[in-house]
């Protein structure tokens, strides 16, 4: 009986070490080895992804935003590449510049200079003394056959003074891309109120530069000066459009140009090149910068689309057909008009001779007040009125003389060539 019972227990323990050790062990044991896994896998996140083929679009969000605010203040010592890379910058330019440079010249232009010198009172008088001069500047192909386009100051720099006179250019020499040959160039036709000028030469096969619509301009677009800064031959200069429709007076002759402002660099020696867009296309020509102690990259180009009448009217014309009306005028402000018992307008201080003005009955004194059916206030805005009109338009004119008003018409005529 006893040795049953001892058989039965040792039995049973064998029976549950058994259990143990074939069942519960290695259940455990998955259980925890399950959960160390699957917990080590949602701790990172690109094996959760993976396990259930999904990514979170806010975390992903989150994530983006982290790396690149990550990625804006590097680790000392370490480069971000991907931010920092100019390859799209760098092709553009190479691609724009490619485009513009064989309809890109340099033009050299030389000048006689007179000097006069005062001897003494014995007899010796005034002496003159002729010397040469040069200067340099760039300009436009615009047709295969040799028509450039470049500033008139570029090519027309006749100057009287007390010690000095400088002549109009004797001699005009142009330097194509990638020619070492100098082409004599003519002047074709010029205009001082546009500063523009076409030059021929006798040459054809040219490549002519492309124009783009300036009038679709935005600040902070890509652009390039190219031209002959210094006479180093073409020079090509990058930056972006800085401004639109500025308004730039010459201090030379007062002229104020309507111009696209860049930070592109502009010398002396780029007037009359191109300023262009990302495709290589012309959207200016360059024209004036200012030059002062403390002031970089202010650059002015005269925008494109206000230039294409003016060339095809010096190709055709060899001069610019502007309307006419003939008079000299002041503006008359409020204070002004108060002062003087005037009224607000343009105080007529001169008629030209045979001028459309003249035949239209306008006098020295009248105060012009509306034209075209429009109020005027000063001689800009009755000139503006004016150019929008062709020769030989007639246009309504209100002066007030002596205190009554009085209506005019005036057929505008031509301006004399400059």
């Amino acid at each position: 009986m006893e040795n049953d019972g001892f058989e039965k227990i040792i039995d049973n323990n064998h029976s549950s070490n058994s259990f143990f050790r074939n069942f519960l062990i290695p259940f455990i044991s998955g259980v925890l080895g399950c959960t160390l896994v699957l917990g080590t896998c949602f701790g990172i996140p690109n094996i959760k992804n993976k396990i259930f083929n999904t990514t979170n679009t806010n975390n992903s969000n989150n994530s983006s935003l982290t790396s690149n605010t990550n990625a804006s203040t590097p680790t000392p010592g370490t480069v971000n590449t991907d931010l920092i890379s100019l390859k799209n910058y760098s092709d553009t330019a190479v691609y724009a510049a490619n485009k513009i440079l064989p309809s890109i010249v340099g033009i050299s232009i030389t000048y006689d200079i007179t000097t006069s010198s005062y001897m003494n009172i014995f007899g010796f008088g005034t002496r003159n003394q002729t010397t040469q001069a040069t200067a340099s500047g760039s300009g436009i192909i615009i047709s295969e056959d040799g028509y450039i386009v470049t500033n008139n100051h570029v090519v027309s720099s006749s100057s009287n003074s007390t010690y000095y006179e400088i002549s109009e250019a004797t001699s005009i020499k142009i330097k194509l891309y990638n020619d070492d040959t100098q082409y004599d160039a003519k002047i074709v036709g010029k205009d001082s109120q546009t500063d523009l000028a076409v030059l021929k030469i006798e040459k054809n096969g040219l490549t002519a530069a492309e124009f783009a619509d300036s009038d679709t301009l935005k600040v902070g677009e890509f652009s390039m000066a190219v031209g002959n800064p210094l006479d180093l031959g073409t020079t090509i200069t990058c930056g972006v459009i800085s401004a639109l429709n500025r308004k730039v007076q010459d201090s030379e002759n007062s002229t104020t140009y309507t111009c696209i402002q860049t930070d592109a660099a502009i010398n002396s020696g780029n007037s009359g090149g191109a300023l262009v867009n990302s495709n290589g296309q012309v959207i200016g020509i360059n024209t004036l910068k200012i030059s002062s102690e403390g002031v970089e990259g202010i650059g002015f180009a005269i925008p494109i689309n206000s230039t294409t009448d003016i060339i095809n009217q010096l190709i055709t014309y060899k001069k610019v057909k502007r309307p006419y009306i003939g008079i000299s005028g002041r503006d008359l402000d409020e204070a002004t008009a108060k002062k003087y018992n005037l009224v607000v307008g343009i105080y007529v201080v001169s008629i030209d001779e045979y001028s459309a003005a003249e035949k239209a009955g306008l006098k020295k004194g009248d105060v012009i007040t509306e034209f075209d059916g429009k109020k005027v206030t000063n001689m800009d805005e009755l000139n503006n009125i004016k150019n929008s009109h062709s020769i030989g338009d007639t246009l309504s004119l209100k002066v007030t003389r002596e205190g009554s008003e009085k209506e005019l018409s005036i057929t505008l005529g031509e301006q004399n060539s400059n």
